[in-house]
């Protein structure tokens, strides 16, 4: 994450043209991306952010300014810079401008763009050692919803060898550091677009489009923390935290990987509950079902599937002589991110390998736990 401030010092004696209803006037921004905060008097104001297809944005803020002088910062950030495709190296980042104060009298405006501004490059709290979790300036206490704050905590490394990860729902977007070591930039307030989602196929020519997933979910959640750089107490957590949020909400989580597999032929028949006389699922066809065992699990991959004459067992699956083209696909959209799925073993479902001949689907897949609050919230 790169940062910028820009800061400039207005005088404001409230019989300017640009203000109206007392002090209130807009701010008009320009800037090629990624993100932008505006405050007044050290106060947030309005936010801005681009997206993957439309990094660039214009804004305009509705402010109110005091009589006096005001302070207006900027602070302008980019979360990575493209570094493929034509002309890659032309890609702009930051605010170009103009930045300008409007009113609603004739139309006035104020270029503030022209006038002598300040910058600031980084972040102060790192220049004091916030981020590895010096300094004497800390002070105890969890305030919400402010943004620009720096939150420190201590957590002891949990027993066994699993993977640990860091839930950061509850907050906005900024950055963490375990131990001094930065762990990424988290942003779990950045929901991704709901739209844009389908069946997932990488036949063909491959587009940036292709096989997206988790729409309508934020965008960053879960964060990896390397268990060598753990040790067994002690072990320190700064966050930096832009926009505001909960760090209450912040949780830990461990993850396990457990071994789900099923073989159900066409022939395989079915349930004794299924032979009812009134019940209808009398006539449906074997079906195939995957359950993780703890309500805290969903399924994380299928490593196997195959709908045709499949042969080996649960471990040691491999491909028959014939086998349907699209069953592992088919069994990505089904199951993945689910605790429970159900599929009918049906050349309905996954068409027809081998006609005449009796057909099996075989699956073999993971299930992901996911243990939270294992350690004191921040």
């Amino acid at each position: 994450m790169k940062s910028l401030f820009y800061g400039l010092c207005a005088d404001i004696d409230g019989n300017e043209p640009f203000l109206h209803d007392g002090f209130q006037t807009t701010l008009h921004v320009k800037s090629l991306g990624h993100v932008l905060h505006l405050f007044i008097n050290g106060q947030l104001q309005g936010s801005a952010i681009g997206n993957a297809n439309h990094p660039d944005f214009t804004k305009d803020i509705s402010v109110v300014l005091k009589p006096g002088k005001n302070k207006l910062d900027l602070l302008s950030l980019t979360v990575g810079l493209q570094n493929y495709g034509a002309f890659f190296d032309k890609t702009g980042a930051g605010i170009t401008g103009p930045v300008e104060l409007e009113g609603l009298k004739n139309g006035s405006t104020v270029d503030l763009s022209s006038q002598q501004w300040t910058y600031q490059i980084g972040l102060k709290g790192e220049s004091l050692g916030l981020d590895i979790g010096g300094s004497s300036l800390w002070v105890l206490g969890s305030p919400k919803s402010q943004p620009l704050t720096w939150y420190k905590t201590n957590f002891d490394a949990p027993s066994g060898d699993s993977p640990i990860a860091i839930d950061f729902t509850g907050m906005g977007k900024g950055e963490a550091w375990v131990n001094g070591q930065s762990i990424g930039r988290y942003w779990p307030s950045y929901i991704a677009p709901t739209s844009g989602c389908s069946a997932c196929s990488y036949k063909g020519s491959y587009s940036s489009t292709k096989c997206l997933k988790n729409c309508g979910k934020p965008s960053q959640k879960l964060y990896h923390v390397p268990r060598s750089w753990l040790k067994p107490s002690g072990n320190v957590l700064v966050l930096f935290e832009e926009i505001g949020g909960d760090p209450t909400q912040i949780s830990f989580t461990t993850q396990e990987l457990q071994s789900l597999c099923s073989l159900v032929s066409e022939s395989h028949p079915l349930p004794m509950e299924a032979w009812s006389q009134d019940d209808p699922t009398r006539k449906s066809k074997p079906r195939v079902s995957l359950e993780c065992p703890r309500s805290n699990q969903v399924i994380s991959s299928i490593k196997f599937a195959s709908f045709g004459t499949p042969q080996g067992k649960c471990g040691s699956f491999s491909h028959g002589y014939c086998r349907s083209a699209n069953a592992l696909s088919i069994l990505h959209k089904i199951c993945i991110g689910s605790r429970t799925c159900n599929i009918e073993v049906s050349s309905a479902i996954f068409g027809d390998p081998c006609i005449g001949v009796v057909k099996s689907l075989a699956v073999a897949g993971r299930s992901l736990v996911c243990m939270r609050n294992m350690y004191t919230r921040l």
